[in-house]
C-alpha cells in the first residue's frame, strides 16, 4: 500500500521570506509576460475596450486590486479606464448563484459585460477553479482576450486561457504574493506606454 501525500508545512517567519526569494529567483519569465501584458492592455483600453477581472477569495481581492488601480491610477494621474472587478458584484453573485449552476458565477458575466476585442484577467493559485475555469472558455467563446496568473502549470486555467502567467511556487500565500507583484509589473507598463509618469527626456529617447 502506497501511503498519501504529506502536504507541505505551513512556512514562517524567515522561512516565509526565503520561500518568497525562491520564487521570485523563478519568476523572471512571468516578468516579461506581465510586462507585455501592460503594453498591450494599453491599447485596448485607450480605444475604448474593457478589462474583466475574476478570482476566488484571497484571488478575488487581488482581481479588484487590478480593476481599482485602473478606474484609479496606478502612481501618476491619468484618464480613468474601464476595469470590472466580477467578483464585486455581490447582487449578480447571488442572482447567479440562485438561478444557474456554480460554474456561472463569472461566466454569465463575463457573457454580459465583455465585447469582442476586451481582456479578461483571471487569477486562481491552483489553476482549478470550476467558476474560474468556465469563464476562461466563455470569454474565448466570445471574442475576448483571456489572460490567466496561476499557480504551477501545467493546471485547467492555464490551459483554457489565451496566455498565462505561472509562479512557480508550493504555498499559496507565496502565489498570491507574486501576483501582486504581476499586477503592479502590468500597471506600470501600462502606464509606460500611455507616456504617463515618463519625464520629457525618457520620451524623446524612446522616440
Amino acid at each position: 500500500m502506497t501511503s498519501a501525500p504529506q502536504s507541505l508545512d505551513t512556512p514562517c517567519d524567515h522561512v516565509h521570506l526565503a520561500e518568497l526569494r525562491g520564487a521570485l529567483d523563478r519568476f523572471e519569465a512571468c516578468v516579461d509576460v506581465a510586462d507585455d501584458w501592460g503594453e498591450r492592455l494599453a491599447a485596448v483600453l485607450d480605444r475604448g475596450g474593457r478589462l474583466l477581472a475574476a478570482g476566488n477569495g484571497g484571488s478575488a481581492a487581488q482581481a479588484q486590486h487590478l480593476t481599482a488601480e485602473l478606474v484609479g491610477r496606478y502612481r501618476e494621474d491619468r484618464p480613468p479606464y474601464s476595469a470590472i472587478c466580477l467578483t464585486a458584484e455581490t447582487s449578480s453573485l447571488t442572482a447567479i448563484c440562485n438561478d444557474y449552476p456554480a460554474s456561472e458565477l463569472f461566466a454569465r458575466q463575463v457573457q454580459a459585460h465583455g465585447r469582442p476585442g476586451d481582456v479578461l484577467v483571471l487569477m486562481s493559485t491552483s489553476g482549478t477553479s470550476e467558476n474560474v475555469v468556465a469563464a476562461a472558455r466563455r470569454g474565448r467563446e466570445c471574442g475576448l482576450e483571456v489572460w490567466a496568473m496561476t499557480g504551477p502549470a501545467p493546471n485547467p486555467l492555464a490551459s483554457a486561457a489565451t496566455e498565462c502567467c505561472a509562479v512557480e511556487a508550493p504555498y499559496t500565500a507565496t502565489v498570491q504574493e507574486l501576483h501582486l507583484v504581476a499586477l503592479h509589473i502590468l500597471c506600470a507598463a501600462l502606464d509606460r506606454t500611455l507616456d504617463v509618469g515618463v519625464s520629457r527626456t525618457r520620451r524623446l529617447r524612446r522616440a
